[in-house]
């Protein structure tokens, strides 16, 4: 069956998601994703094209980018060919990264373009790994909302300028719409692969740690009685949302198995 034509955008803004081949993470480590950042960045020093937004999940990534005066096929195909090249080097392995060619969709109206970027950042509080988009490391959302120290491979002043010419009422009001209901409809992964975002055993790792950092909390304090109730939670939630026994769950979270299995 021959591919479809790729919609092409007037405004040059594309919305678009790269996959794991067969489902499979395309980051397994922090380093991993530290990787891709860095090499979206050093790919664009030359700034042919702008980069609005980004969001790193375990086994796809989103961005929105605006080409510029390069083609996006161009642009994807630097980009990924040189973080291809990293983890199969890293991991001793061959063949596709990636699952088939990027998806991609036009970005033409301002209304969309903010649209997508308030989606692209709450993909994972979507996912249920954090409970707002700023608790989540591996996206532009904290770049938005912080005043110092920006990146500058993100072009965030396009963005927030679209919500005023003030500095810190842009960044005020961007913080509100951000966190409004998305009515939108884009680009993403079919649900079943987006409603377990704790299926490895470096994925469970991952969660606990953002999960419990996001409570100011540790494993160590779980046991501590004023935490009975945020333990039920997490137990609950990895007994729900991930392929551990009750013993790895046990062992993981430091407490007891009963506590484990009395656990709804």
């Amino acid at each position: 069956m021959p591919r479809q034509s790729r919609k092409l955008s007037e405004s040059k803004i594309y919305h678009v998601m790269i996959r794991g081949n067969e489902r499979k993470n395309i980051f397994l480590t922090e380093e991993d994703k530290q990787r891709f950042i860095d090499t979206l960045c050093e790919k664009n020093k030359d700034q042919t094209y702008a980069i609005y937004a980004y969001c790193l999940m375990d086994n796809h990534v989103h961005l929105l980018i605006n080409e510029g005066s390069d083609g996006i096929s161009q642009i994807m195909k630097r980009i990924n060919i040189s973080y291809v090249y990293y983890f199969n080097k890293k991991y001793g392995r061959m063949g596709h990264l990636f699952q088939d060619r990027f998806k991609s969709e036009p970005v033409d109206t301002d209304v969309y373009l903010l649209s997508a970027v308030r989606y692209i950042h709450n993909n994972p509080v979507k996912a249920g790994i954090v409970n707002v988009a700023e608790q989540y490391q591996w996206s532009s959302y904290r770049l938005y909302v912080q005043t110092r120290g920006q990146s500058s491979f993100v072009d965030r002043e396009f963005i927030l300028s679209l919500f005023s010419n003030v500095a810190e009422k842009s960044i005020q009001l961007f913080v509100e719409y951000s966190k409004m209901p998305n009515d939108e409809c884009f680009i993403d992964l079919p649900e079943e692969e987006i409603g377990k975002p704790i299926q490895t055993e470096g994925q469970v790792k991952e969660f606990v740690n953002n999960y419990l950092s996001c409570r100011d909390t540790c494993i160590k304090e779980l046991k501590h009685k004023d935490n009975a109730s945020l333990l039920r939670e997490l137990i609950s939630k990895l007994k729900t949302e991930s392929n551990l026994s009750v013993r790895q769950i046990a062992n993981l979270l430091e407490v007891n198995r009963n506590i484990v299995q009395r656990t709804k």
